[in-house]
């Protein structure tokens, strides 16, 4: 037996030492793998990233514009890259795209900006027309900007408007569908389940829930979302119009106009976007090529001098930031996304996350005034309030507080602008949206398709809620009066801060949506203006006049900050690839992306102040 024990011990010894040498090789490997990464990505830098004189930026977005990126392992990301495996959904900073306009606005060596769009995603009316400001300086520098494509989305038409000139291919597409909002709705199957909703709302417009309650759209909802809507078409159509010197009634609404216009070259939407001024040229592939060499140069490869988004953005990061002497600072804190209890990653709102970005903001004693930048559809009730109270303590401490409204800041994400000291949105920011419900579904009779049931006993009528037990008429009654509650708590909070009785916020509140020039006109706005306009009312509201912007993030560690370096360098060599969606996909991922956002509200009551009809089609 000793024997025994000894062999097997002598063998667990081997295979350990085995198993412990194989791992530190594997993270030598790693180790000095990165270090070769990164001194060869400086070296690229170096050597490779040469920007030539007369050289084209090609501005190649790809994926959604946002304004803050949900958090992603370095390295996941990185090995993602490196195998070709591209996120589904990439996303792209809109303030490294403002940088790369920007800088080239001023780079000598940058002649021509080619808007290459046709993997940029479909990223809001407010972000394009971000963008188109910084597109309009570039111009105004008497350079030229040449937007390119085979295909045109509605959104990547919008930033091509603003180039001196438009190129399609002549076999491309391009025709402008306007602004829908369509949705999926479950009461049928939620019946054929056997499942059991349990619905409490406050607000004749508070849509959020219609889905789980009935398979149409109710008349209010259309009434309030075309309303909006429309507002975010006229918007589109004027700055067009404007870019490509025609009327806005050149824009066809109709299923009529535009087939006699396609009938007319024979069903060739090509050449109906040339006679329709759309575009400029047709050019293919071959000719785009030739015309750019045409007006920049040839270089010894027989091409243009060209370099892409990614390659200059890499030349614009430090690898090591540099902190500003300036002692009086105006903080940013982004709250992107969907509001959620707890703490949350970026991309996401979480409310003792950006509760405590705030709190870092009020502590820092070089912080004089705040910008909170919102786009956000809304969330959690509970998780809302934690973040107000955080706004009310910072104009506590002296410190002002300005709201700067994104592509959204509707519900919840109005509820947290609304303490602000002032309120600056987009004419096309998407707000409003006042009111409140509560959402809950039990399986009792879905189960007991299955032969599964729950019984039992309770000290009280409320004892052993679950999903599994109907919610009885009691329990029904308690959560509606908590919802009543909550939106007489909301709208007391906006009368409150905006100079409004009660009753007349609730006029144009009931969860209705507006466009940022409609909550203007109403008051639940005090300007019209983006980031940058924020940024001086806040500074100008804690009386300074010398001063430095200071971002307010969550911070990471040393190790993941090293590797963000240096695989983001890194990156920049490694071609990219793209993944594109089949019909059939792109609706099972908008089912599944729906269900995954209902499975993600976590408020301790269940009660939510969010808007899910602000996503435009």
């Amino acid at each position: 037996m000793d024997e025994k024990s000894n062999l097997f011990k002598r063998i667990f010894i081997k295979t350990f030492r085995i198993v412990n040498i194989s791992r530190k090789v594997i993270i030598n490997l790693i180790f000095f793998g990165l270090l070769i990464l990164f001194f060869a990505s400086l070296t690229n830098n170096k050597n490779t990233l040469i920007i030539e004189n007369n050289s084209a930026l090609v501005l190649n977005i790809q994926g959604d514009v946002v304004e803050q990126k949900h958090l992603v392992d370095p390295m996941d990301a990185f090995l993602s890259e490196a195998m070709g495996q591209q996120n589904e959904s990439p996303e792209v900073l809109l303030a490294d795209i403002l940088n790369v306009i920007q800088s080239a606005t001023d780079d000598n060596r940058i002649k021509v900006l080619v808007l290459k769009l046709d993997k940029m995603n479909r990223s809001g009316l407010t972000k394009m027309s971000i963008i188109a400001q910084a597109l309009e300086k570039f111009k105004a520098s008497g350079k030229q900007i040449i937007a390119v494509g085979e295909n045109y989305t509605q959104d990547q038409y919008y930033l091509a408007s603003y180039a001196n000139e438009i190129w399609l291919d002549p076999n491309g597409w391009l025709i402008l569908d306007g602004y829908g909002r369509y949705q999926l709705y479950y009461k049928s199957a939620i019946e054929k389940l056997a499942i059991t909703p349990y619905i409490f709302r406050v607000g004749t417009y508070k849509s959020a829930v219609e889905p789980y309650m009935r398979d149409n759209m109710s008349e209010p909802a259309k009434e309030a979302n075309k309303l909006w809507l429309n507002d975010l078409w006229t918007h589109y159509k004027t700055d067009v119009a404007a870019q490509r010197g025609f009327d806005i009634t050149n824009f066809d609404e109709n299923a009529e106009s535009l087939i006699a216009k396609l009938d007319a070259v024979n069903g060739d939407v090509a050449q109906y976007a040339l006679n329709n001024a759309w575009v400029d040229h047709l050019k293919s592939r071959n000719d785009i090529e030739t015309s750019l060499v045409d007006l920049l140069g040839a270089n010894s490869d027989n091409t243009y001098e060209s370099v892409n988004f990614r390659e200059y953005l890499s030349t614009l990061n430090l690898a090591f930031s540099v902190t500003n002497p300036n002692q009086n600072k105006v903080a940013i804190v982004v709250a992107k996304g969907t509001i959620l209890n707890g703490i949350q990653k970026p991309g996401t709102i979480g409310g003792d996350s950006t509760a405590a970005l705030l709190r870092k903001a009020r502590e820092n004693d070089n912080v004089k005034a705040v910008v909170l930048r919102v786009d956000s559809p809304g969330g959690s009730a509970f998780a809302s309030e934690i973040i107000r109270q955080e706004v009310e303590l910072l104009k506590e401490a002296g410190k002002p507080v300005v709201a700067s409204m994104g592509t959204y800041a509707a519900s919840g994400g109005y509820w947290i602008s609304a303490p602000a000291n002032k309120i600056y949105a987009a004419p096309t920011t998407i707000t409003g949206s006042i009111g409140i419900y509560g959402l809950m579904m039990t399986f009792e009779k879905a189960l007991s398709k299955l032969g599964i049931y729950t019984d039992g006993v309770g000290t009280t009528e409320f004892a052993g809620f679950s999903p599994t037990r109907p919610l009885s008429d009691g329990v029904s009654q308690i959560i509606q009066m908590n919802v009543n509650k909550g939106y007489q708590d909301f709208i007391s909070l906006v009368a409150e801060n905006r100079d409004m009785t009660p009753e007349q916020v609730d006029l144009i509140a009931q969860g209705r949506v507006w466009s940022g020039s409609k909550a203007k006109e109403l008051g639940l706005v005090d300007e019209l203006g983006g980031l940058n306009e924020a940024i001086v009312a806040a500074a100008n509201l804690a009386n300074l006049t010398n001063y430095d912007t200071l971002l307010i993030e969550k911070e990471l560690s040393p190790a993941d900050l090293f590797l963000k370096n240096v695989l983001g360098q890194a990156s920049s060599f490694i071609p990219t690839s793209s993944v594109t969606l089949g019909p059939i996909e792109q609706a099972m991922a908008k089912l599944k992306g729906e269900l995954e956002h209902l499975n993600l509200l976590n408020d301790p009551k269940g009660i939510y102040t969010l808007c899910m009809s602000c996503e435009v089609n």
